[in-house]
């Protein structure tokens, strides 16, 4: 209980933004060189590696393209729980975890679906099909689209993140869709060979550089999220200095 509680107030702590930049601010240069780090380390052991028997240098492109698609749909669990914490418990700092967290997710979301493309060509012998896992990823991308233009387009920020709080808990629907989508229907999209139930079916020389591509690119993710919040902040502060000046400004003006 001690534990709990103490956690509950750390959370709440993180609640001032004066405390959140604080502590962002000390861990950000440790987590990018961390970052680094890790992508010196994964780059190298992917590049170092012999290429697969069938698919030859073309396997080097899963190291991206799987840690990529990961990452779409980490992006978005990560929009789901800053949703909650908007509209169950006010948490101030929710609606800017999301806000910051959808271009990201954007992004990722994109170089996974080139990525995808690339190696699709030379194995399916195509850019591009409209199977269950590649449309829902695609279904995906166009929802991280829509809620950056949602967000964008509405000037009053509060009613912006309580809507797009909303559409982001309906949206989860899709990332077990992602996910199963090739369990459920029969589709070119192979299943998964890295997370199973009896364990990995890749091969090890393939599997610990794309174990190492895709802690780097988490922390990458958590790196830049870090960074998009903190921006976030000072640009609401700004925004809110620049309406009181023009308040000011208005009643010196006024008779």
């Amino acid at each position: 209980m001690n534990t709990m509680n103490l956690a509950l107030s750390k959370f709440s702590e993180l609640a001032n933004p004066t405390r959140f930049l604080a502590l962002s601010g000390r861990i950000l240069p440790w987590l990018a060189g961390l970052t680094a780090l890790l992508f010196a380390v994964g780059l190298y052991m992917s590049f170092t590696t012999e290429g697969d028997y069938q698919q030859g240098d073309t396997v080097r492109i899963m190291y991206v393209h799987v840690p990529a698609a990961w990452l779409a749909m980490l992006c978005y669990s990560v929009m789901a729980i800053s949703a909650i914490g908007t509209l169950v418990w006010r948490h101030p700092l929710a609606d800017v975890s999301h806000k910051a967290a959808a271009p990201l997710g954007a992004a990722f979301t994109l170089i996974s679906l080139i990525t995808g493309s690339l190696w699709g060509k030379p194995m399916w012998g195509t850019w591009w099909v409209w199977d269950a896992r590649l449309t829902s990823v695609f279904v995906l991308f166009l929802m991280y689209l829509g809620l950056i233009a949602l967000n964008r387009a509405m000037d009053d920020a509060s009613k912006a993140a309580r809507l797009s709080a909303v559409l982001i808990l309906v949206g989860f629907v899709n990332i077990p869709i992602i996910k199963f989508s090739v369990e459920w229907w029969n589709t070119l999209h192979q299943p998964a060979s890295v997370i199973r139930m009896d364990g990995p079916t890749i091969d090890p020389e393939f599997l610990w550089p794309l174990l190492v591509m895709a802690i780097a690119f988490t922390f990458l993710f958590f790196t830049l999220h870090l960074m998009a919040m903190r921006n976030e902040i000072w640009r609401r502060r700004i925004a809110t200095q620049r309406r009181m000046a023009a308040r000011m400004a208005g009643r010196e003006v006024s008779p």
